[in-house]
């Protein structure tokens, strides 16, 4: 049973945690927002004003390759510049079948947000085009892969063709600055939430546990012992919202930047593993197709990467 003392030095540990974790979490959060939201507005107007739209037509022919109509292009350019979101809402704008649209979700899923979630890896040790190359290049190959795998009949999804609307600009921008001040408020509250929840697991011991855990999965894939926690905050929460704690692990020195370099290889093809699976499953795409061949090409990566080190 804790003493009274034991419980005031709990306390005070908890206390010095998020004392200690508010600085970086504000420092990597208004480095993260002065990336994210210039992008941001670039590509709104850039998606506006029809630049977007003329490129995935040049695009068009090649995804018909991969057994993919002209429109998903679209999906694709928007995905790469953006997010998942982005790619579900142009997904249900038109009308694809289940088949091209778990085609599209795991080329979505590899190749999304890439120039954001680029900065992230490069911060935590790899080179940038490193990672937009594989990022693109396993994103086809996945394609690819699926398009021979899947069935030929996977009927249509139930949510229907939605009407896509033509805003103003004014319309545009005033929608833009509202999702930007939430996404903003959310990055910030997150971001401070896992500084300290990151405090709290190294200052008891926790990440001891979960490293101990872990290991045996990490090694199939490849990874070292020391990216435990930087693998878990990345496959549940993704790149982005796992940035602090990956960026801090590493400007820390608690995992070198060869072993960051080693995870970024794996979380550039498979990370948020949680919201993003269950973001497609509720339009109807199974999570097996989406998640086990991630996996797959991840490890395969982390392999290959480890082999040219040599």
């Amino acid at each position: 049973m804790n003493t009274p003392i034991q419980k005031r030095s709990s306390l005070q540990r908890l206390s010095n945690c998020v004392k200690s974790a508010i600085p970086n979490a504000i420092k990597t959060s208004l480095w993260f927002l002065k990336i994210t939201i210039p992008i941001s507005f670039t590509v709104t107007l850039l998606y506006h004003f029809g630049v977007l739209s003329l490129l995935s037509e040049v695009l068009s022919p090649a995804f018909g390759l991969i057994g993919l109509k002209g429109e998903a292009a679209l999906v694709y350019i928007s995905s790469a510049f953006l997010n998942v979101y982005s790619a579900i809402a142009v997904m249900t704008s038109l009308n694809f079948t289940i088949r091209e649209m778990t085609i599209l979700a795991i080329m979505s899923l590899i190749a999304h947000n890439l120039i954001v979630e680029t900065a992230v890896q490069k911060k935590t040790g790899s080179k940038a085009w490193h990672m937009v190359a594989l990022r693109i290049i396993t994103s086809i190959i996945a394609a690819v892969i699926l398009n021979y795998l899947l069935p030929s009949q996977m009927g249509f999804s139930s949510i229907g063709v939605h009407q896509i609307l033509n805003p103003t600009l004014k319309e545009v921008l005033l929608t833009w600055s509202l999702s930007s001040l939430k996404l903003s408020l959310k990055i910030v509250v997150l971001i401070t939430l896992l500084m300290i929840l990151q405090k709290i697991l190294l200052e008891f011991k926790i990440t001891i546990l979960l490293t101990n855990l872990f290991n045996p999965i990490l090694k199939v894939f490849g990874l070292p012992k020391s990216t435990s926690l930087m693998w878990i905050a990345a496959n549940l929460l993704g790149l982005a919202y796992g940035a602090a704690i990956m960026i801090d692990e590493v400007q820390s020195e608690r995992i070198t930047k060869h072993d960051a370099d080693l995870l970024n290889y794996h979380i550039a093809i498979s990370h948020s593993n949680l919201e993003d699976l269950l973001l497609y499953a509720a339009i109807g795409v199974s999570v097996w197709w989406l998640l086990f061949p991630r996996l797959f090409l991840a490890m395969v990566a982390v392999w290959g990467r480890r082999i040219s080190q040599r």
